[in-house]
């Protein structure tokens, strides 16, 4: 089968998102220039540089009361700051629960029954007990084709690792199984990992 996306792929549902998959979640946390909290999953999310470490995140929508996006990139754009914090296995649902279309005021990490902590080199709230959180403080806001596809990146400034990840000096993703976005309403998660070596090394 072969379509161009301009002209429609005559499928039940659109594959795009199921053929660019896995793709790992990032759980961002903002706070609103007024105070406000917010936590909201994004799945256009990866890391795209070692130095200085950055990752980037897609937002494709928006709410009517936040100027042609969402609360989260709302809040970076006001603040400059936001903290990517990484899904569990164990934090499916809570995170599902935090994608919902809620209101500005809506505290998405209280109403999930998640445990808040303050990071430590930017002005923001972090999940506190989530395997890895980076603490991010943004370079760029691109606006991509369409309406409302704007990306963020961000320089990374401060990383936390929980203590029972770290195995052997390494941060083993097989003890907590992060969550990763397929198509459709389909999710994955890692449970076993494996090794090359790429050659010259």
């Amino acid at each position: 089968m072969f379509y161009r996306p301009e002209d429609g792929h005559g499928l039940p549902h659109n594959p795009f998102n199921a053929i660019v998959a896995p793709r790992p979640i990032g759980w961002i946390a903002t706070r609103g220039t007024d105070g406000s909290e917010n936590l909201a999953p994004y799945s256009f999310f990866n890391a795209v540089a070692y130095t200085p470490p950055q990752v980037m995140f897609a937002t494709t929508g928006k709410k009517h009361d936040r100027d042609g996006t969402k609360d989260t990139l709302a809040n970076i754009r006001d603040t400059g700051v936001f903290a990517v914090n990484i899904v569990e296995y164990a934090m499916r649902e809570a995170m599902n629960l935090t994608s919902g279309p809620w209101d500005k005021d809506v505290d998405e990490m209280e109403m999930a029954g998640l445990r808040r902590a303050e990071c430590e080199s930017i002005d923001c709230g972090r999940v506190a007990d989530a395997p890895a959180t980076l603490e991010c403080r943004l370079t760029q806001i691109v606006e991509l084709e369409g309406k409302s596809n704007l990306v963020a990146f961000g320089e990374v400034t401060g990383i936390h690792m929980r203590d029972d990840c770290l195995k052997d000096g390494r941060f083993d993703v097989t003890t907590f199984l992060p969550l990763a976005r397929m198509g459709y309403r389909d999710f994955t998660h890692v449970t076993e990992t494996f090794e090359m070596t790429r050659p010259g090394e």
